[in-house]
């Protein structure tokens, strides 16, 4: 990854922005968000977008799994770093949304997160 392209920082920061965002508002956005993300957009391996995903939350419950990763060469330090700035942020705003909402909207949003990236991982090639 190139760090010197502004598009590719503002991509990433904003990929975690929201990713925290809809972590805060239903639970989710590591996984689910960003390893898409990083796959269809940013052009990572699907090990890469794991491995580098995982790296933003490896202080504490992912630093055996990111070092796994780190030693076969699929984390990006960079990118992790990057989408922790906007994740941090995004999952404050996020929750902040999520607590203003009722339990069924909630549930609803959810769920349809949740069927949209099913039907896009099931039918990607």
């Amino acid at each position: 990854m190139k760090m010197d392209s502004t598009t590719l920082v503002i991509g990433l920061v904003v990929l975690g922005l929201l990713a925290g965002y809809l972590s805060g508002l239903v639970g989710i956005g590591g996984g689910i968000i960003m390893v898409p993300v990083l796959v269809f957009f940013f052009g990572f391996t699907q090990h890469k977008a794991q491995g580098t995903t995982l790296a933003l939350l490896m202080i504490p419950v992912g630093i055996f799994g990111v070092m796994n990763y780190h030693k076969t060469g699929n984390v990006d330090i960079k990118t992790a770093l990057l989408l922790c700035c906007g994740f941090v942020l995004g999952s404050y705003l996020g929750s902040k949304t999520a607590i203003s909402l009722s339990q069924d909207a909630l549930r609803k949003i959810f769920a349809v997160l949740m069927f949209i990236v099913a039907i896009r991982m099931f039918f990607q090639k």
